[in-house]
């Protein structure tokens, strides 16, 4: 098997990362179709978004400790097979209902992705070069959410919604061969206790002690919620009123993910040189403007393409430089409990991101103004969780 720190490991923690994104991002531009074949409405097909988000958080309590008692292989093998049966559902389901069902065991299935895999780096690489590493596991990554609606928009032309859901099966079945061909076990700190519900209690009530962990989790979790506003209501924003047609959103939805590539390159590029801390109050500050300026023009319903974008592209731009610090610096301290850890952040970043999804949806109102102002709102609750929180945990360490 390659070593644990090859660049073909890297790749391959860098797809399973993605199992999140594409499943998400793949059918995007089918979710206005979804209404008229499924006969139902806005609110209830965004539910196959916000219930695939909480199937993924939910999930992710159990994969960490899974991964710290069995080992980081075992437990991915398990999670893509039950990704891969799911994926299958949903191409068969002819109803809205089994749809919203067959996307919640998809989601128990592709959360095994991210939070193994974040463990892995924090085995192989430690704590000092994990957030370099994920900053560039996390440029790659957004390749994901960029071509995810590209090619969803052309592939729902060509062949239907049910063709993404086919073509996610067939991704699982490559990583599935590839885990199992590829990767060797990096847990050389199996907790034996792990999975004892005492001992899971104890571990968590050690985390949430622990204001600066707290304090990285809000910030992640707010800076992905502004991500995931803009995929919950995008498609209904740029389809459904600015009539863009499912290719042409699977491109302008690209653009804007862009910035989260150009982000999480900054962050490889400048985090050795700068420091965690200061990229992650770099990157909240940057998401803030993002986040006001739209909700601004949104206020003022400027209706057009580049007063959606540009601001988003902003807010997600200063995620990119955000999320892998902020995640490292999370996780990167528990060495012996780095899937809990992971699991721990996972779970309030998706939780949270799914209250702010259902919320887009439900207040949808044929404008851009849910979706925007969701998006300047988590950007200030990034900010004010990393003054509140990680700033005086951050200078009680130095002077300590």
């Amino acid at each position: 098997m390659p070593r644990p720190d090859s660049l073909v490991i890297r790749v391959l923690l860098t797809a399973l990362v993605a199992f999140g994104p594409l499943s998400t991002d793949l059918y995007l531009p089918s979710l206005p179709t979804l209404v008229r074949l499924l006969d139902t409405d806005i609110a209830t097909v965004q539910l196959t978004l916000s219930v695939f988000l909480v199937g993924f958080a939910v999930s992710q309590l159990v994969y960490g400790p899974m991964s710290d008692r069995f080992g980081r292989r075992p437990t991915l093998l398990v999670g893509i097979v039950i990704y891969l049966v799911a994926s299958a559902a949903c191409a068969l389901t002819n109803d809205i209902h089994g749809l919203i069902a067959a996307r919640f065991f998809q989601a128990l299935g592709a959360c095994c992705g991210p939070v193994v895999a974040r463990a892995v780096v924090r085995d192989v690489f430690g704590r000092d070069r994990a957030a370099t590493v994920l900053a560039y596991m996390a440029m790659a990554m957004a390749l994901a959410p960029a071509v995810g609606p590209i090619l969803g928009g052309v592939v729902t032309e060509l062949f239907g919604w049910r063709a993404n859901f086919v073509l996610l099966a067939g991704f699982a079945t490559l990583i599935l061969a590839a885990v199992w061909s590829l990767l060797a076990e990096t847990n050389t700190h199996r907790d034996e206790e792990a999975l004892q519900p005492g001992r899971l209690l104890a571990n968590y009530a050690l985390l949430l002690r622990n204001r600066a962990f707290v304090g990285h989790v809000l910030v992640v979790a707010c800076s992905y919620s502004g991500i995931f506003a803009f995929i919950s209501g995008s498609s209904f924003v740029l389809i459904g009123r600015l009539h863009l047609s499912p290719a042409e959103y699977g491109m302008s939805f690209g653009t804007a993910v862009l910035g989260y590539m150009a982000g999480s390159f900054l962050a490889g590029r400048l985090t050795g040189r700068l420091g965690g801390p200061r990229m992650v109050r770099i990157g909240t500050a940057v998401s803030l403007v993002g986040g006001l300026v739209g909700g601004a023009l949104a206020l003022a319903d400027v209706l057009h393409l580049a007063a959606i974008l540009a601001p988003v592209f902003l807010f997600i731009l200063g995620a990119g430089l955000t999320l892998p610090n902020a995640t490292a610096n999370a996780v990167g301290p528990y060495p012996t409990m780095a899937g809990l850890a992971s699991s721990l952040l996972g779970f309030a970043q998706m939780t949270i991101a799914a209250i702010v999804g259902i919320g887009v949806g439900h207040l949808h109102d044929g404008t851009q103004l849910p979706m925007m102002g969701a998006i300047a709102a988590v950007g200030l609750g990034a900010v004010t969780a990393h003054r509140l929180l990680v700033s005086p945990a951050d200078a009680a360490r130095r002077s300590a």
